[in-house]
């Protein structure tokens, strides 16, 4: 698969006490770890270069990833058996100039057909910690756009939310476009958050205006979450410390 290059919409909005919504754009990737085609001379695999992608970077023990064989055993140790012909993917925020944070990363399973069967979503918070939330049918039918996939919220990410309540993830993947919504309830609050972008292949146009436009990549990312957090801050939103992280990798 040729990697191909999102610029994104990305959408927060608070949901209870004190208000907070911005959006702004980002650049991910979504290529296919296994069998990557060549594409910009910007861009490498596995190897520096202006724009990358590195394995280590997911799957896994953050900072240590495995990449794609991590899904695989991960899948394998959940009893989740992939189809014959079925394909992984990642939708990632890539390195740009050698920086690197992505506060939410997807591993996406894909038929034969495209149709999207499993979805890992790969969560990072600012303190170092990772954990993985498992999207699929019981009986892995296709995800279809209108599905809502719950996972129960186990892991710390912003000091400003609980650790409790559910995710409600609808994701779409088409053959010109990726969105993902998560819709985050507790009580009376919450947080709605969008990922909304085109599917491009990718080129060294994109990518030097991708690079011109938002230079620091995911530097600009950390800046703004403290941003964000700084004024809620401000507003006195209750603040909840961070507690130690899940021991399992993975949840359902």
């Amino acid at each position: 698969m040729r990697p191909q290059h999102i610029k994104a919409s990305t959408m927060h909005k608070r949901l209870g006490g004190e208000r907070n919504s911005f959006r702004y754009g980002v650049d991910y990737v979504l290529l296919e770890p296994e069998e990557i085609e060549d594409a910009s001379g910007l861009f490498s695999a596995n190897a520096a270069n202006l724009v990358s992608y590195h394995d280590r970077d997911h799957g896994g023990q953050r900072g240590a990833g495995q990449g794609s064989q991590w899904v695989r055993e991960t899948l394998a140790d959940a009893g989740i058996q992939l189809g014959q012909g079925w394909r992984i993917l990642v939708l990632a925020q890539p390195r740009m100039f050698g920086t690197r944070f992505t506060p939410v990363s997807f591993w996406m399973v894909v038929d034969e057909q495209e149709a999207l069967r499993v979805v890992i979503a790969e969560v990072n918070n600012t303190f170092g910690d990772r954990h993985s939330y498992l999207c699929a049918h019981a009986d892995l039918a296709p995800i279809e756009p209108s599905d809502e996939m719950v996972a129960q919220k186990i892991f710390h990410v912003s000091p400003f939310q609980p650790v409790e309540g559910q995710y409600r993830f609808n994701f779409a993947l088409t053959a010109d476009a990726v969105s993902v919504r998560i819709d985050y309830r507790h009580g009376t609050g919450g947080l709605l958050a969008t990922l909304d972008g085109r599917r491009e292949d990718m080129t060294t146009f994109g990518l030097i205006s991708s690079l011109v436009q938002r230079p620091f990549g995911s530097l600009r990312v950390v800046a703004l979450i403290h941003w964000q957090a700084f004024k809620l801050w401000r507003a006195r939103a209750l603040f909840h410390r961070r507690p130690a992280p899940p021991a399992q990798e993975l949840s359902r």
